[in-house]
């Protein structure tokens, strides 16, 4: 993917052909071997980093002309530092195997019209000194760019290159992460896990993706799929394969027969009903020191209004023993759990995944974690968010 973008993009062709080292690691194109001259008056190289903004495999106009510079401070010919590009100096770990010591702002009076102004531009001003000192120092330095790992995505994922977050993103991409149950509250997680870059999503539920789901789930099915009557884990891989390349589909219901199937996963989210089904997945995963959270809800419809909680259940090896305890129920909700009747509510099903998708991310270090909860409740009614058992 990374050649093709050179290839199919005239300013990043342009680059490539003038003869500077370019390559994208991640959404960030990298100029290596720039020279500059230090406070020394030495003549040393380093590297410009830059944000890459993409619609599909195009390039659009930058959208900041700020680039991040790894290297000592550049200096003109008399060693004295270069002024105008500003000093964002500190430790930016950019991810995908990149830092950078220093963070430069600088454009001609406009917005950068593409990559090969910008880059060029900020490559001029630092080796620009270093020829002062060594004739024959130029950025121009012909290297072929070399081979990417494409990654787990369709496409390369920007969003966190633009703000510098590369090496959190980077936290979660040996993640094999199993969905077990795929309603409402299992595929919205989906949705969001989907882009994240882990290796591996497998989904787990045995039922059809019926029109009631189509209430209760992401995204908008037409009559025609739903006519079809697709199963949840293919008609949810069709959609989000379009993203994420490492999603498994598993068309079964986990039992005590087929348990290895949880083998070599990392993470697991548990989104099923009660019962002895999930006692066994929840030994299995015990076992096999595999953390994961289950979530669940229970509604009651009162006086002609819904209302209820939400909770979000951590279990890492660190600590297992509130599971046990009664935070998750391995029997049914009876009568009043009117949640049971596939009852249409896709925002607590998203809210409910988004508990539980920001504290796996707590868990692996993306969000800072400071109680270290390992279970969480939401109250409807007065909007309570209440913590406990921590670790």
């Amino acid at each position: 993917m990374s050649h093709a973008l050179l290839s199919r993009n005239a300013d990043l062709k342009r680059l490539r052909d003038e003869g500077y080292f370019v390559q994208i690691r991640g959404s960030l194109l990298v100029m290596r071997e720039v020279p500059y001259v230090n406070a020394k008056r030495e003549v040393l190289t380093g590297t410009l980093i830059s944000s890459l903004t993409l619609a599909r495999d195009q390039t659009r106009p930058p959208d900041t002309h700020q680039v991040w510079f790894d290297g000592e401070f550049p200096c003109n010919a008399d060693g004295k530092r270069i002024t105008g590009i500003g000093d964002g100096a500190g430790d930016h770990n950019l991810g995908h195997g990149l830092t950078a010591k220093y963070h430069f702002s600088t454009k001609p009076g406009r917005n950068y019209l593409d990559y090969h102004e910008k880059m060029t531009t900020y490559a001029g001003i630092l080796s620009g000194p270093a020829a002062v000192l060594k004739p024959n120092a130029t950025p121009r330095v012909f290297r072929e760019p070399e081979d990417e790992n494409d990654g787990v995505f369709n496409y390369i994922e920007t969003a966190s290159g633009r703000v510098g977050i590369g090496a959190l993103s980077d936290l979660l991409t040996r993640e094999i992460v199993s969905i077990i149950g795929l309603g409402g509250t299992g595929s919205y997680l989906l949705d969001f896990v989907a882009k994240a870059p882990v290796r591996e999503i497998r989904l787990f539920d045995a039922d059809e993706f019926l029109q009631h789901n189509a209430f209760r789930a992401p995204g908008a099915p037409s009559i025609e799929e739903l006519r079809d009557a697709p199963s949840k884990v293919d008609y949810l891989k069709g959609i989000y394969s379009k993203m994420h390349r490492g999603i498994v589909a598993h068309k079964t219901r986990l039992t005590a027969d087929n348990l290895p199937l949880l083998d070599g996963t990392t993470f697991a989210f548990l989104c099923l009903g009660a019962g002895d089904a999930k006692r066994v997945i929840v030994g299995k995963l015990e076992a096999l020191g595999v953390p994961f959270i289950d979530s669940g809800m229970g509604l009651e419809l009162v006086d002609g209004s819904l209302g209820g909680i939400l909770r979000v259940t951590a279990s890492t090896p660190e600590k297992r023993d509130h599971v046990h305890q009664g935070r998750i129920s391995f029997a049914g909700g009876g009568a009043d759990d009117v949640y049971s009747s596939n009852i249409q509510v896709a925002d607590l099903n998203a809210l409910n995944a988004v508990l539980a998708v920001i504290k796996w991310k707590k868990i692996r270090g993306f969000y800072r974690d400071l109680e270290r909860e390992h279970h969480c409740t939401y109250t409807t009614d007065g909007n309570q968010l209440e913590n406990g058992d921590r670790a």
